[in-house]
C-alpha cells in the first residue's frame, strides 16, 4: 500500500496524470490503495467493525458502564466457560459423595463478578446441589513492603467482596495464616468437595498451592483457574517470550477464543449447614505489622465498585487522548486502573471488552498495553520464576555488558535512603519519586527515567536493580506485582529489549536522559507540580 501511494503522489505531482485527464488510471489506483488499506492489520486483536460506532454527542449519567455491564452479564448467563481456562493440580476430578460444599480460595483476583475463577466454581457447586464458599488467606509478614497502604486497599475490598457474596448466598470467610498452615484443615473440617483456585505466577503465590497441595485432603480435586489474564498465561505460550513481537501473534491468533462476555454469578440457591465467622475489618486492618507510615491515597478508592467508576470516566474523558499524549505525564492521558488490575479488583478482560466498544481511535494503543504488554510480564515471571527479580535473569548480553560496564565511574552516586527521599540533584528525577511516594502511582514514562536513572546513580546494577524493585514495591499500589518486575528488569537489565550502542554504566542497555525527557514533554512543569516536600 506504502509503495502503491507514493507511486501515485510521484506521478501527480509530476504532471503525469491527473484526476481530470486520467480518470481511469486514477479510479483503479484509488481502488487499489482502499483495498490494501482494508486488509491492513488494525491492532492488537481488534474487531473490525462494519461501521464506526457512532458518537453521542449527549453526556451519559454517571454509573451508566455498572449498568450496561449488569445488562451484558444477565444476557449471557448461559455463556459457556471455556475449560483451557483451568487445569487440575490433582489427580482427582470429581468431587467425592457426601460433600458439603465447593471452596473457591481467592488470591489474585478479588472481586465477585467477572471472575472466571468464581464462575467454575459456583457451576461445580450448582451441579453437585452444594453450597458455595470463598475464602481469602490473609498473613502480614514483617516486612518494610507490608505498608498500610497496600493492606488498606486489599482489606477494603475484601469487605466489598464479602458484602457482595452475602447477598449473593455465598459464604465469605477470612482465614488467618498462610494458606499451607489454615486452608487443608479448613476444606476438611467443612468436608469441603472441591478447590477451585485463581493463577499468580509469582514464587510466592506458587509455593502456596504446593504447600496447600500436600495437605489437602485425599480426593478433593484442586482446580486452578487464569482469571487474570485474558489469554491464560499456560495458552499463550509454553516458553519464556524474548519480546512483545514474539507473544504478539501468539496471543492474536487466540484472543476471539478468550475475549468473551462475562456470565453473571447468581445467588446461590443452596445454602450452607454451618456459616462464616462475622470477619473484623477493623481489627485485620491494626496489625501491629503493618508500616502506617505509608498510608492511603487520596485518588485510589478501594473495590470493584470504585475501580468500574474510573474505567467509566478513563471512556468518558481520558481514552480519546491516551493514542497522542500517553507519553505526557502533565496529561490526563492515562487509564489509572493499574491498582484495581492488580489487585483483582476489577478484571483486564472487562476492561478490554468495554474500551473495544467505543470504536476510539485509541483501542489500538491500548490494547497493545493492557493485554500484549501485560501479558508478557506474567509469561516472564511464570517461565523465569526463580530469576525474575535478580540480574540472573536476564539475558546474556546484557548480563555480559553490565558486569564489563560495573567499575565504570558513576558522575553521581547516591544511597537507597538518600533515593527514598527524593535527594538527588535532578529535579525530574525527584518529583516522580515524590510523586510515587505521596500518591502511589508514577506515570509510565517516567518509571523508565526513574529506574534507569538509579542504575546510573548507585554502586552497581545489583544494587540499582535491588532499591528500584524496593522502592516500586513499598510505594506503588501496583507494586509487587509481574508488571513492576518486568518494568524494573527492562530499565535495568534490558528484558524485553535488545542491545543499543556502548555507553558507560549502562554498556549496551537503553538509555534515557534529561534533554530526551524535555523533547517529550514540559518537565518544568512537571517539576513545579511535584516539588518534593520532606519526606
Amino acid at each position: 500500500m506504502w509503495t502503491l501511494w507514493c507511486t501515485f503522489c510521484f506521478r501527480v505531482s509530476k504532471g503525469r496524470f491527473t484526476p481530470q485527464n486520467t480518470p481511469l488510471q486514477f479510479h483503479v489506483l484509488s481502488k487499489a490503495i482502499m483495498s490494501q488499506k482494508r486488509k491492513a492489520t488494525t491492532d492488537a486483536g481488534a474487531e473490525k467493525p462494519n461501521k464506526q460506532p457512532k458518537v453521542s454527542s449527549e453526556k451519559k449519567k454517571d454509573g451508566w458502564l455498572q449498568e450496561q455491564v449488569l445488562q451484558q452479564r444477565t444476557a449471557k448467563k448461559e455463556m459457556k466457560f471455556n475449560k483451557k481456562r483451568l487445569r487440575f493440580l490433582t489427580d482427582d476430578k470429581k468431587i467425592k459423595q457426601g460433600a458439603e460444599g465447593v471452596l473457591y480460595w481467592m488470591n489474585r483476583d478479588q472481586r465477585v463478578q467477572d471472575n472466571w475463577a468464581l464462575i467454575h466454581a459456583q457451576r461445580l457447586a450448582l451441579k453437585e446441589n452444594l453450597p458455595l464458599h470463598v475464602c481469602f488467606c490473609l498473613d502480614v509478614p514483617k516486612s518494610k513492603l507490608s505498608t498500610y497502604r497496600h493492606f488498606s486497599f486489599l482489606l477494603k475490598g475484601l469487605e466489598e467482596v464479602s458484602q457482595e457474596c452475602k447477598t449473593l448466598g455465598i459464604e465469605f470467610h477470612l482465614l488467618h495464616g498462610l494458606p499451607g498452615d489454615v486452608l487443608p484443615s479448613f476444606v476438611s473440617d467443612r468436608s469441603l468437595g472441591a478447590v477451585v483456585t485463581d493463577f499468580s505466577p509469582l514464587r510466592e503465590p506458587l509455593q502456596w498451592l504446593e504447600d496447600v497441595k500436600k495437605k489437602l485432603p485425599k480426593d478433593t480435586p484442586f482446580i486452578q483457574v487464569d482469571a487474570h489474564n485474558i489469554v491464560p498465561c499456560w495458552e499463550a505460550s509454553p516458553k519464556q517470550e524474548y519480546a512483545a513481537r514474539t507473544i504478539r501473534g501468539k496471543i492474536n491468533n487466540v484472543l476471539t477464543d478468550f475475549l468473551t462476555d462475562f456470565p453473571l454469578i447468581e445467588k446461590h440457591p443452596y445454602t450452607a449447614t454451618r456459616t462464616a465467622k462475622q470477619v473484623d475489618w477493623a481489627k485485620a486492618l491494626a496489625s501491629p505489622h503493618l508500616d502506617k507510615s505509608v498510608g492511603e491515597t487520596e485518588w485510589a478508592k478501594p473495590g470493584t465498585k470504585a475501580g468500574m467508576a474510573m474505567l467509566e470516566s478513563f471512556i468518558d474523558v481520558r481514552l480519546k487522548l491516551f493514542s497522542t499524549q500517553r507519553n505526557d505525564p502533565n496529561a490526563a492521558a492515562l487509564s489509572q486502573l493499574s491498582p484495581w488490575l492488580r489487585f483483582g479488583q476489577i478484571s483486564a478482560q472487562r476492561v478490554a471488552q468495554q474500551v473495544k466498544k467505543t470504536g476510539s481511535q485509541s483501542v489500538a494503543p491500548f490494547i497493545e498495553e493492557l493485554v500484549i504488554r501485560r501479558e508478557l510480564t506474567d509469561n516472564f515471571c511464570y517461565y523465569n520464576n526463580k530469576k525474575y527479580d535478580s540480574l540472573e535473569g536476564a539475558y546474556e548480553w546484557a548480563q555480559k555488558t553490565l558486569k564489563d560496564h560495573a567499575k565504570d565511574k558513576r558522575p553521581y552516586v547516591y544511597t537507597r535512603e538518600q533515593l527514598e527521599k527524593a535527594k538527588t540533584h535532578d529535579h525530574l528525577w525527584n518529583g516522580a519519586q515524590f510523586q510515587m511516594v505521596s500518591e502511589g502511582k508514577m506515570h509510565g514514562f517516567l518509571r523508565m527515567y526513574w529506574a534507569k536513572k538509579i542504575l546510573e546513580w548507585t554502586k552497581s546494577p545489583d544494587e540499582a536493580l535491588s532499591i528500584a524493585l524496593y522502592l516500586n514495591d513499598r510505594y506503588s499500589l501496583d507494586g509487587q506485582d509481574p508488571n513492576g518486575f518486568v518494568g524494573c528488569m527492562w530499565s535495568i537489565c534490558g528484558i524485553h529489549d535488545q542491545g543499543w550502542g556502548e555507553r558507560p554504566v549502562f554498556g549496551k542497555i537503553r538509555y534515557m536522559n534529561y534533554k530526551g525527557c524535555q523533547r517529550k514533554f514540559d518537565v518544568a512543569r512537571f517539576e513545579k507540580k511535584y516539588r518534593p516536600k520532606d519526606l
